[in-house]
């Protein structure tokens, strides 16, 4: 059912009741919940679904709640988005050490010497990086998750660039955390994300206040509250109840295409994007475009990163392309995608 249709048709309250109202939204935010797990092929019993207001918010639950201290680690590759660099706040917090890691090749891949450096065996801690970086489109392996793991360590994964034209397969990699922003999958609702959690890792977080609708009890005159169990905890206040279901309308339809055949499309049209611009050439035979990150369609995403060249090879100012592409009605994004860790000039 559409949203206007369902709005239309039914009457919905804060599902944090027992009316008929609250009922009618608590069993819609129950179905999108099912249809997530469904989705990613991920088992109830291991997995809880936890909706938060983006993909930032569903990382910053995590960071927030993550039990660091002297002698655990954080541990990210340089090409995360601020969402994920922010998280090594709380870890500075709490005297853990934030450990980055390097790119290399012209690829700009994680150097992976680099990273299993970084995560030694023995150590504690927490390893986040993303499926598929924002800034590059290259694809980090998933294989990851299983190393790190073996290694001690949890593991926050960023998808909200992987997922919205590849599958994720839950069942087959088990990362303790995931993170999900709908509007990127299917473009509604803005304003809902996701987070997937093993139920025994989100069993070790401990949250750093209560609100409405995560305690079973607290009392006002003494310092004294009982945490709600599993997903509860970790929805502060009034969940989205009204555009949550657009979630699971926004899954069935992805279902009826096929993410194989979303996948299939995406890259044939990055294939064309990326043979495109090396072709280009000012009037002298001097290349007017540098790209960065691999340049097949294998083991990357849509997001094709470039910088525009002048004749003599220096690099045209970002906000130049951002006015003059924008008069032309082209919309691009400019600047450092909030990943300033390889947003910097490089040889290409």
């Amino acid at each position: 059912m559409g949203h206007t249709e369902r709005l239309t048709r039914g009457c919905y309250g804060n599902p944090h009741s027992e009316n008929p109202s609250s009922r009618a939204s608590g069993e819609l935010v129950a179905r999108a919940r099912a249809a997530v797990l469904q989705h990613f092929r991920a088992d109830p019993a291991e997995y809880a679904v936890i909706f938060a207001p983006n993909a930032t918010g569903a990382m910053k639950l995590v960071g927030e709640s993550y039990p660091f201290g002297r002698g655990s680690r954080l541990v990210l590759p340089i090409d995360n988005h601020n969402s994920v660099n922010g998280l090594r706040e709380y870890a500075r917090t709490r005297h853990a050490r934030t450990v980055y890691v390097p790119l290399a090749g012209p690829d700009l891949r994680v150097d992976e010497a680099a990273l299993r450096g970084a995560l030694p065996r023995g150590g504690r801690g927490l390893f986040a990086y993303p499926a598929q970086s924002n800034f590059t489109g290259v694809q980090h392996p998933l294989g990851w998750i299983g190393a790190a793991q073996s290694r001690g360590y949890d593991v926050l994964l960023d998808a909200a660039a992987f997922v919205p034209a590849h599958p994720l397969d839950l069942s087959r990699v088990h990362p303790d955390f995931t993170a999900v922003s709908w509007y990127k999958v299917f473009g509604y609702p803005t304003g809902i994300g996701t987070l997937i959690a093993r139920r025994e890792a989100l069993a070790r977080l401990r949250r750093p206040w209560f609100a409405g609708g995560t305690i079973q009890a607290a009392s006002a005159q003494v310092a004294w509250h009982v945490m709600a169990g599993g997903e509860a905890a970790f929805e502060d206040g009034t969940v989205n109840f009204l555009s949550i279901p657009d979630v699971t309308a926004g899954l069935e339809w992805i279902g009826s295409v096929g993410i194989e055949a979303v996948r299939g499309h995406v890259t044939s049209l990055t294939g064309q994007l990326l043979a495109g611009p090396g072709a280009l050439r000012h009037s002298g035979g001097q290349p007017m475009v540098r790209l960065y990150g691999p340049r097949t369609t294998q083991g990357r995403g849509a997001t094709v990163a470039l910088n525009l060249l002048r004749p003599d090879g220096g690099i045209i100012d970002e906000r130049i392309v951002t006015r003059d592409s924008g008069r032309r009605g082209i919309s691009l994004r400019t600047g450092c995608f909030s990943i300033p860790g390889p947003a910097r000039p490089r040889s290409p």
